[in-house]
């Protein structure tokens, strides 16, 4: 029941193996969550962008869109037409193009991909600029993921198989050397540090490890999957100044930390 997460008291405290979770403010029938820059945003079931201020869910805008992501890029988000937005002085103003799923927390650039699997990229120069309706030129790359998402080391997508894949950013654009890691899921999420997490089919999550600490610029791709031992199945997670937001599938958000 999606009621329960709404009644929720704030000092809840969920505690598994290294890590400490909370229960931050709930918003009913959130759908899909993001974190990037000290900021959180959401949609919920009925599209509504929300994000999130003090102890509060604050409504985000006056379009209705399906996903929403937040990053140095600023905050973008796609419609269930597929149309695209970035909020700009109050509101979400629309950007040329068609993709079903965007994502912020690269370095300033936006990627994302469309409802063909294409993968594209727009530069920073385009998305710091970009203040009001107007054509954008999109760089297509070779591939086809379902869900993508970059970081400062680098970009990670899962394909239709659930299969993933990571590859290295060069300069202000992406390369198209795609290397398949072991594993497999539904969708990745990489944080402003490089932090890399995935949930699967069965709504597990995993962070990518080396050896005994997380990802680095020296070996981008990491060296093996530890999963988190959250007990409830999971929908989404975005991470963000160290803490894990994660959205289970019966609309708990929680707060988690190592």
């Amino acid at each position: 029941d999606r009621s329960f997460a709404a009644v929720l008291p704030l000092d809840l405290v969920f505690i598994f193996s290294g890590w400490t979770c909370t229960a931050p403010p709930q918003q009913p029938s959130a759908a899909q969550i993001d974190a990037g820059q000290g900021q959180v945003v959401l949609t919920d079931s009925s599209s509504n962008v929300f994000f999130l201020s003090g102890s509060t869910w604050s409504k985000l805008g006056s379009v209705p869109l399906k996903h929403v992501t937040v990053g140095p890029a600023g905050i973008w988000g796609v419609d269930s037409s597929n149309k695209i937005y970035k909020f700009v002085g109050g509101d979400f103003v629309s950007v040329h193009g068609l993709l079903q799923q965007v994502d912020a927390g690269g370095n300033k650039q936006i990627v994302g991909v469309n409802s063909g699997n294409n993968i594209y990229c727009l530069k920073t120069s385009i998305t710091s600029a970009y203040s009001q309706t107007g054509s954008v030129d999109w760089t297509g790359f070779d591939g086809a993921l379902k869900y993508f998402s970059c970081g400062p080391n680098g970009c990670w997508g899962v394909n239709s198989a659930d299969n993933i894949y990571t590859v290295i950013l060069s300069s202000l654009i992406l390369t198209t050397s795609w290397t398949l890691v072991p594993g497999a899921a539904k969708m990745v999420e990489v944080g402003t540090d490089g932090s890399v997490f995935v949930v699967n089919a069965v709504g597990q999550v995993f962070q990518r490890y080396w050896r005994v600490t997380g990802i680095t610029e020296y070996l981008p791709q990491g060296m093996n999957w530890a999963q988190l031992p959250i007990c409830l199945p999971v929908k989404h997670v975005s991470y963000d100044l160290e803490r894990l937001w994660v959205l289970t599938e019966i609309g708990l958000i929680l707060k988690c930390r190592q």
